[in-house]
C-alpha cells in the first residue's frame, strides 16, 4: 500500500513539474547585466519572456553620421540630460527610410554606454509586456532604452494600447531610469484613410474641429515628448554620405570622385537617395576596389 502510495506521489510530482514547465512564467533580470550594453527582449512559444544578450554591435560613432546634424543635437541632447539624471523625454523618430534614424539610436548608445546607457530592444508584438519589462530595470542603478524599430500598428492591436498606457495615463508613474525611443516612417503611428476627414466638424465662421477618430489616431505620437522628423536626402547630401562611407572603408580621395557617378547611378536604380543606399554602395564599391 506504501509502495503504491509513494509511487501515485511521485507521479503526481513530475505531472505538476511538467505542468509547470508549460505555464507563463515572470519575466526574470539577466545574471550578469555587464554580459552586454543592448539586451533584445523574447517572447518564448511557452510563453515567458527572457532579455538577450546583443554580444555583437557594430560600431556607429556620432561623428559617423552625416547630413543630419540638426537631428543628431536634439536626440545626442535628450539622452545625455537622461544619463545624467536630469529631465529627458520619449522620443519619436519618423520620416524618409534609410535616413539614420535607427543609427543614431545605437550611436547615442555607445557614446553614452561608458555613463551606464543601456538599451532594450522591443519588437511590436511584444509591447504589451512592456510593464514586466520596466518592473525588471527598474531597481537597477543604470539608465534604459527602450526602443522599439520600425513600429506602426493595425487599428485595435494590443500593443498600441499597451504603449500608449506607459508613455502617459498609466497608474504607475514611469520609472526614472527608462525612457522610449522609437522609429517609424508613419507619424501618427496609425493609418489613416480618406473617410477619416468624415469625422472633422465645422463651425459657423469656417473653424475646423478634428473629430473623435482623428484624434484617436495622433493620441498616441502626442505622449512622446520629442518629436524628431527625418527627410530625403538629396543629390549633394547622398553624395555627402557616399564620401564618407567610401573613407571610412579606406578609399583614396580620387578615386572616391570618381565614384560619384556610378554612386548616382546606383541610387537611380535602387530609387532612393537614403543614407541606408549611400552605404550599401559604398560596400560594393570598395569591395570591388579592394
Amino acid at each position: 500500500m506504501n509502495e503504491k502510495f509513494e509511487h501515485l506521489i511521485e507521479r503526481a510530482e513530475q505531472l505538476i513539474a511538467r505542468i509547470e514547465s508549460i505555464l507563463p512564467q515572470p519575466l526574470q533580470a539577466p545574471a550578469d547585466w555587464n554580459a552586454a550594453i543592448a539586451w533584445r527582449y523574447r517572447r518564448r512559444s511557452t510563453g515567458y519572456g527572457t532579455l538577450e544578450p546583443v554580444r555583437h554591435m557594430g560600431a556607429m560613432p556620432l561623428d559617423a553620421l552625416k547630413e543630419i546634424d540638426v537631428q543628431k543635437d536634439k536626440i545626442e541632447r535628450n539622452t545625455r540630460q537622461f544619463v545624467e539624471g536630469k529631465p529627458a523625454n520619449n522620443v519619436l523618430l519618423t520620416g524618409a527610410r534609410g535616413t539614420g534614424k535607427s543609427s543614431l539610436i545605437r550611436a547615442c548608445l555607445q557614446a553614452y554606454a561608458p555613463q551606464g546607457l543601456r538599451l532594450i530592444e522591443v519588437d511590436k508584438s511584444d509591447l504589451t509586456d512592456l510593464p514586466d519589462i520596466i518592473d525588471v530595470v527598474s531597481a537597477r542603478p543604470e539608465k534604459f532604452i527602450v526602443f522599439s524599430d520600425d513600429l506602426s500598428f493595425d487599428e485595435g492591436e494590443p500593443g498600441y494600447k499597451a504603449l500608449k498606457s506607459i508613455l502617459d495615463g498609466s497608474v504607475s508613474a514611469a520609472s526614472p531610469n527608462v525612457l522610449i525611443y522609437a522609429t517609424s516612417n508613419r507619424r501618427h503611428l496609425l493609418p489613416e484613410y480618406m473617410k477619416d476627414n468624415l469625422s472633422y466638424t465645422h463651425t459657423d465662421d469656417g473653424e475646423v474641429h478634428p473629430g473623435e477618430v482623428i484624434e484617436e489616431k495622433i493620441s498616441l505620437s502626442e505622449r512622446f515628448g520629442l518629436w524628431v522628423s527625418f527627410y530625403p536626402f538629396g543629390q549633394n547630401e547622398y553624395l555627402a554620405i557616399v564620401a564618407q562611407w567610401l573613407s571610412s572603408f579606406g578609399v583614396d580621395a580620387p578615386a572616391i570622385e570618381a565614384a560619384r557617378p556610378e554612386a548616382l547611378v546606383w541610387a537611380l536604380e535602387r530609387g532612393s537617395r537614403s543614407g541606408r543606399v549611400a552605404y550599401q554602395f559604398a560596400r560594393d564599391y570598395a569591395g570591388r576596389a579592394a
